[in-house]
């Protein structure tokens, strides 16, 4: 049995459909990317999973419990950082940690928050506000306080999306290494070819809404660990990402636009620019007269 199942999952806002028959089963310890276009509702998807959302119509199970609501057993990592900025890096963990671990002693908690601190490299930044930090630095803090709930599934939701190429590099490689030495069941929600060929064990593309669902399974049977700099110049690498980035192309081709009412133009005629300036009423199409002019 799946370790994390969903069968036939919708979903639908206002009576427009997002997602539907989506059907995935994840291996426990198993690191899976959903990559697709933005607003085709991968974060939809991922929510359901965390438990933020509830399907029209499907379930979702964990373990083979269905999953109703949210729960420390899924650790969400959001886009947006979502710290409180008027707790420190300690506390920001401490908090969540307390939470999730109540009966723990005070010395426990602390050595616990201490080596996920240490994990994502920032012991020297633990009592800094999240002000006093720099973007990479407060998605750490993040990761770190997710793994720290110690959750039986990780999931990631575009994580890295609003960081600069370099910061998303390193952190990249951080969160991959981190997850494989935890042993961690992993979702990346990612729009990045790319990112999900360097961390994912396969990648799944979601098609383009109305409706959308996931497409083909691509199985990534690339060496761990996995060096970028070598990757590039790997032809299965290559090859992956062609493949990859050719089905979410044929999403877009075959994509289809559907008009429920007639689309009448306004009656106005664009501004001759090479005119000079000056104050007129527009021109419009129906005030139009033709003249016939005959030259003796």
């Amino acid at each position: 049995m799946a370790f994390l199942d969903l069968q036939n999952v919708s979903k639908s806002f206002g009576g427009h459909s997002v997602l539907t028959n989506v059907n995935l089963s994840i291996r426990e310890g198993e690191f899976v990317a959903i990559v697709g276009y933005s607003g085709q509702g991968k974060t939809t998807l991922i929510s359901m999973i965390a438990g933020l959302l509830k399907p029209d119509s499907g379930t979702v199970t964990l373990d083979g419990t269905p999953i109703t609501g949210p729960g420390p057993d899924r650790g969400l990592v959001f886009q947006n950082y979502s710290l409180l900025p008027w707790l420190t890096v300690y506390e920001n963990i401490a908090l969540a940690v307390e939470q999730v671990f109540p009966q723990w002693d005070a010395p426990t908690r602390q050595a616990h928050v201490d080596k996920y601190i240490a994990m994502v490299k920032l012991s020297h930044a633990k009592d800094r506000l999240p002000k006093q930090l720099s973007g990479g630095m407060r998605q750490r803090v993040s990761v770190a306080r997710t793994l720290a709930i110690q959750p039986r599934i990780l999931l990631l939701d575009e994580p890295l999306g609003a960081l600069d190429a370099l910061t998303r590099a390193t952190l990249q490689d951080e969160i991959g290494g981190i997850c494989q030495s935890e042993g961690k069941t992993v979702i990346l929600i990612t729009n990045s070819v790319d990112e999900a060929l360097l961390l994912a064990d396969r990648i799944i593309p979601l098609t383009i809404g109305p409706g959308a669902t996931l497409g083909e399974t691509v199985p990534v049977n690339l060496a761990r660990p996995r060096n970028r700099t070598e990757l590039n110049h790997d032809p299965e690498f290559k090859r992956l990402r062609a493949q990859v980035t050719n089905q979410l192309l044929s999403f877009n081709s075959t994509r289809q636009t559907t008009l429920t009412r007639k689309l009448i133009l306004p009656d106005i005629l664009p501004e001759d620019l090479d005119k000079p300036r000056v104050h007129r009423p527009p021109r419009r199409l129906s005030e139009e007269k033709s003249e016939n002019v005959t030259i003796a």
